[in-house]
């Protein structure tokens, strides 16, 4: 290629990829602009909204402050009019406001004049008889008016304290229907001014109370030379729609020509309404500060595009190498795991399966696609979860990086088997943070059935099913011990079939062996309590331990155990008398203490003697340790 050809291709390269840069800067600007002006939405939004709730919350607030006086006024007028004003009924009405006094809460004072205007009675601690209230508003109106219902006044300076209130009011009449008089209740107008300064609107923000025709009854700020204003005038209160109880306004304030964002809200019940108000210019004070902030950094940040650039595009290639080699780890993976028996599963840090090689289906029944989304621990039994969500938890947190754990888990058929799964915590590869968890399980039932096999058999005697002579001896000294600890007692029969050696002679070592599951089963049906054992101590020998059982208690099992040989009357030729199968039983009661700590092979010797003293004064007997209990033959051991 020629040199002109060359410096003509690089004059085009720069050319475009000056016009690129040129273009992507004004793209950034044109974006961040209109970034900006819809964060500036949103920030007059944010605001709407926020008035919005301010004004819900006041106007229930004054609906309940009302609805308080309201129901004030009710009780009293209900009672003039049932009682009359007579100087006893007043006297009473005294002493009962005088009482109301504590329990007014928000409302100031309250305050009865007859049709007069003269005071009858007030919580207010001022001489009734130096007042005459005919010249208010509130009162001609009453007295004008039949209507009986709530009159919320225009606010007026208090003859009593002085302050400006709002009233609240309604006529009472007499027996006749003639106008009787007044009740008033009064709300301090500085009341609603200090509760509105309570909410944060800014340094210029307001909270108004008016009365519909435009009378402010009380403000945030300017309390005082506010409060009876007239802005009816206003286009707020001039242009308000009735039928619209609320809505967004934007104003000049009569106050101090502020250009205000505004929430109005009407009140149901009665007849006001609240306005809130925020200062525009300082509602987006804070979003000009962050777009100017913003604008400088988009304009830094178009200055260093063309770096940025080729420092991304090296990131890319870079990162499609590296994408490269995961997609290779990746396809080995899954050949390692799709060819190996055991299930293997990869799971996300939310812990739902992501990935589950075939053998699943073998162990669990479900296919790979069914399972992949589901919740990993979904099917673990629910004695083991804990533990599992312990060790999943410790991976995830870091805490561990690879562990092993058995539990079980359900089978699509609904039984359950046994897995031991491997689990190793997962990192990106970026971060280094724990991304999810790879679990390599295999079944282990058939292990832990073995298990359990061989811990029968290590307690179990083989022939009868009762437990063998070592785990007699374990429970024995655990039994002991938690007597000691408990300060109770522990009983123990000891039994022998009684000529036993002459039943195998006479009838054979098969017939012996189903004697002896017979003389088990009676015993096991004796041992009803968690605490008992019938056990195999020996050949024909067998042993009852009665935790928390008195001596009385131990011969009671013992005559048990006689009847049940009776009634299965066990033919055996040469055991005269009786001719059938019987025992010789010894009992013994302990009760362990301090001073027989350990000492619990005392109660198998005691227990011994007895069993021997039966069976050398003639067998078909109980003897007890200590005592002779009454059976036919029996002595004392």
């Amino acid at each position: 290629m020629s040199a002109s050809l060359r410096n003509a291709s690089l004059r085009q390269l720069a050319f475009l990829a000056g016009g690129f840069v040129t273009l992507v800067c004004v793209a950034l600007l044109t974006l961040s602009s209109l970034r900006e002006w819809g964060l500036r939405h949103e920030a007059l939004k944010s605001a709407e909204v926020d008035l919005a709730n301010v004004a819900q919350s006041l106007v229930q607030h004054a609906d309940d402050s009302f609805e308080l006086a309201d129901s004030l006024i009710i009780g009293i007028v209900q009672r003039l009019e049932t009682d009359g004003i007579g100087p006893g009924a007043v006297q009473r009405l005294r002493d009962d406001i005088d009482l109301r006094k504590g329990t007014i809460g928000r409302v100031r004072a309250l305050f009865v004049y007859d049709a007069a205007g003269r005071w009858l009675a007030t919580t207010e601690p001022v001489d009734p008889a130096l007042f005459n209230n005919s010249d208010r508003e509130y009162f001609k109106h009453h007295r004008a008016s039949p209507d009986k219902g709530l009159l919320i006044g225009s606010p007026i300076r208090s003859r009593s304290g002085g302050q400006w209130v709002i009233t609240a009011s309604r006529r009472f009449d007499h027996p006749d229907g003639s106008f009787a008089g007044v009740v008033l209740a009064t709300i301090d107008a500085s009341y609603f001014s200090s509760f509105y300064r309570r909410f944060d609107l800014g340094s210029t923000g307001t909270v108004t109370l008016l009365d519909k025709s435009g009378i402010i009854l009380a403000r945030s700020v300017d309390n005082e030379s506010s409060v009876g204003r007239d802005v009816s005038s206003t286009p707020l209160i001039h242009d308000m729609d009735a039928s619209r109880p609320a809505g967004l306004y934007y104003f000049r304030s009569p106050f101090d020509q502020t250009l205000r964002l505004s929430f109005y809200r009407l009140s149901d019940r009665f007849p006001i309404l609240i306005l809130a108000t925020e200062a525009k210019d300082e509602v987006l004070a804070s979003w000009r500060q962050e777009a100017m902030i913003r604008m400088a950094l988009v304009l830094g940040l178009a200055t260093l595009i063309a770096g940025t650039g080729i420092y991304l595009v090296r990131q890319l290639l870079k990162g499609q190498r590296i994408a490269a080699v995961l997609a290779a780890n990746e396809a080995d993976f899954r050949l390692l795991a799709e060819e190996s028996s055991d299930m293997v599963m990869r799971i996300g840090f939310d812990e739902r399966i992501i990935y589950v090689s075939p053998s699943c289906i073998r162990l669990l029944g479900w296919t790979a696609a069914q399972l992949r989304e589901t919740h990993a621990l979904a099917g673990v039994n629910d004695e083991d979860l804990p533990h599992v969500r312990e060790t999943v938890r410790a991976l995830k947190q870091g805490e561990v990086e690879e562990t092993r754990l058995v539990y079980r888990t359900r089978q699509r058929e609904g039984g359950e088997i046994w897995l031991e799964t491997a689990l190793r915590a997962t990192r990106d590869p970026e971060t280094g943070k724990v991304n999810g968890v790879v679990a390599i399980s295999r079944d282990m039932t058939a292990h832990k059935d073995l298990e359990q096999k061989l811990a029968t058999l290590a307690i179990k005697d083989g022939l009868t099913g009762l437990a063998n002579r070592r785990h007699f001896d374990d429970m024995l000294q655990q039994e002991w011990r938690r007597a000691e600890r408990d300060g109770t007692s522990v009983s123990l029969l000891m039994m022998d079939v009684d000529n036993f050696k002459k039943f195998n002679d006479h009838y054979g070592h098969q017939a012996g062996d189903s004697c002896l599951k017979a003389v088990a089963a009676a015993l096991a049906a004796e041992a009803r309590r968690p605490g008992d054992l019938a056990a195999r101590y020996g050949g024909e020998e067998f042993v009852l331990l009665l935790p928390n059982t008195d001596e009385v208690g131990c011969a009671m099992v013992a005559e048990r155990i006689r009847q049940s040989l009776e009634t299965l009357n066990l033919a055996h030729a040469l055991n005269p008398p009786t001719k059938r199968v019987t025992l010789s039983t010894g009992g013994a009661t302990g009760w362990p203490n301090a001073e027989t700590h350990g000492n619990h092979p005392s109660l198998i010797a005691a227990a011994d003697r007895a069993l021997y003293a039966a069976k050398h004064t003639g067998r078909d007997r109980f003897v007890m340790s200590g005592q002779v209990v009454a059976w036919r033959g029996a002595e004392s051991a």
